[in-house]
């Protein structure tokens, strides 16, 4: 069974935290198909990012990882069909 996977990351005090969230996306770049940065501002103070992933162990690391992070919100969606 195929899945989506889209996981919504809210950066809260995006200057503190851009950093180390960014660090964790570079370690599983492999595994995110699509990224795409919302914002609504030139240079908003938080940021959301949606990222679409494969359906692997190491999507679930990263998604555990950023949970953990401090200043950083973590939702996931999951399609199967």
């Amino acid at each position: 069974m195929d899945k989506h996977i889209i996981v919504g990351v809210h950066l809260v005090d995006r200057e503190t935290h851009a950093v180390k969230t960014q660090q964790v996306f570079t370690k599983y770049g492999a595994r995110i198909k699509t990224r795409l940065g919302l914002h609504d501002d030139i240079c908003p103070s938080n940021g959301l990012i949606l990222l679409e992933m494969e359906d692997t162990p190491e999507t679930s690391r990263m998604i555990e990882e950023l949970e953990a992070m401090e200043g950083v919100d973590c939702k996931t969606m999951t399609f199967a069909h």
